[in-house]
């Protein structure tokens, strides 16, 4: 598997007197790195299991868009706008996490991430009407970048096997925390639709006192970012085009994502089951795929691969709207596990191909990619009203066709950082 190298501080399955010519072999990295996997402090289950319950906000409400557009008289386009809120405020809201989490250390910044998001999910299950609901999802934002953007440094940090099995613990607390959003919003949603919500803020206090008794306190760190820093760290060539890369394939992404309930003519456990099939589909290719074709082929090569393949999917979604129910359901699905490994290959990279710190990196990159988050649902509600619903989808098949030409564009900084030119 293609990874970076390790931090010369850390000891990642290495014989501290080996020598080159007995280093571990590429497979015997793997194995390694697998049997690791498992064997993890408390203080990362915890912290894993509380972005768990982060991203199931993500999905959440999946199911009872439509019952939230009824309930509150509001069209697909201002329903969308509760995605739009809250990835356009988690945007950004990544630019002072750094800058937040270097002041007060991870521990807090996850504890008063985790508090916002209690506070306002338990006011969003509250809200009387859609512009309401809309506000309160853009708090729910704030609370979510600070949480997501300081747990993966906090994960690095704390996990053992190094920063490969870091990302793909956290990559399985994405999957696990996407695939279970849309079940936990069918579930409560099909009962009423305000519980979800609720159901989420009772979630998220749990995970509050999880990492408050679990996790151990992580001082700040001697160097005190600067809340420029992210900005500055998009000057390096490869985390640039990443960025830029990934705000494309964030666009297709939550095409499918916010604009597909409202052509599958489901209720809530309906569209749940669907987007539960597709979490999972998240979840098992970024986990165990997605490793495998980068030490196959390659972050970069296997990157533009996935997204050639996801605009051919979108473009059978487009054929598809509106003509065949079932098809719409196996596109879906597929494209989850396509999105799976695109989500691991983009955490590596930007983990990976800049010189600045990690958490700075991570910061730059994710306030970008998330933009691409925050466009799609309102763009795609808004083709769809105003053109049908075939648009939206080749609209995101267009994005991810420009999202692998960045990508292939930037090639030589996106693999500078593998091994052997990879």
């Amino acid at each position: 598997m293609s990874r970076e190298p390790a931090d010369t501080t850390t000891v990642e399955n290495l014989d501290a007197h080996s020598t080159a010519e007995h280093a571990p072999t590429p497979s015997a990295t793997l194995a390694a790195e697998r049997a690791s996997f498992l064997k993890q402090p408390k203080a990362v289950w915890a912290t894993a299991l509380a972005a768990v319950f982060a991203f199931m906000g993500i999905g959440l409400v999946d199911p009872i868009l439509p019952a939230i557009a009824v309930n509150l008289d509001a069209t697909p386009s201002q329903v969308s706008l509760l995605f739009t809120s809250y990835f356009l405020v988690t945007a950004v809201a990544m630019l002072i996490t750094g800058f937040v989490s270097s002041r007060i250390g991870g521990k807090k910044t996850l504890l008063v991430g985790l508090a916002f998001i209690v506070v306002f999910a338990s006011l969003s299950g509250l809200s009387g009407s859609v512009e309401a609901l809309v506000g309160f999802r853009a708090g729910w934002g704030l609370g979510n970048a600070m949480f997501v953007a300081t747990a993966l440094a906090v994960i690095v940090g704390v996990a053992s096997g190094g920063t490969a099995t870091a990302i793909i613990l956290y990559e399985a607390a994405l999957g696990l925390g996407i695939s279970l959003g849309p079940l936990l919003g069918a579930l409560l949603g099909g009962w009423q639709w305000r519980a979800p919500f609720f159901g989420t803020a009772a979630l998220m206090a749990a995970a509050f006192i999880a990492l408050l008794t679990l996790l151990p306190s992580t001082p700040a760190p001697a160097k005190k970012a600067r809340l420029r820093d992210p900005l500055l760290a998009l000057g390096h060539n490869g985390l640039r085009a990443t960025a830029a890369s990934a705000l494309f394939y964030n666009y297709g992404f939550f095409t499918i994502l916010a604009f597909t309930p409202f052509i599958l003519g489901m209720d809530a456990y309906g569209i749940g089951a669907v987007f539960f099939g597709w979490g999972v589909a998240v979840a098992v290719f970024s986990v165990f795929v997605a490793p495998l074709l980068q030490n196959r082929f390659g972050v970069v090569k296997s990157l533009i691969g996935t997204l050639v393949l996801l605009a051919l999917d979108l473009l059978g979604l487009a054929f598809a709207a509106g003509q065949s129910v079932p098809a719409v359901v196996a596109l879906v699905i597929a494209a989850g596990a396509l999105l799976g490994i695109n989500n691991t290959l983009y955490t590596e990279l930007a983990m990976g191909v800049s010189d600045s710190p990690r958490p700075v990196a991570s910061a730059g990159y994710n306030f970008v990619r998330w933009m691409g988050g925050a466009l799609a649902p309102y763009l795609a509600a808004q083709l769809g009203e105003h053109f049908g619903p075939q648009l939206p989808f080749a609209a995101g098949a267009t994005a991810m066709v420009v999202g692998a030409g960045i990508a292939f564009g930037g090639r030589r900084y996106l693999s500078a950082h593998e091994p052997h030119g990879v």
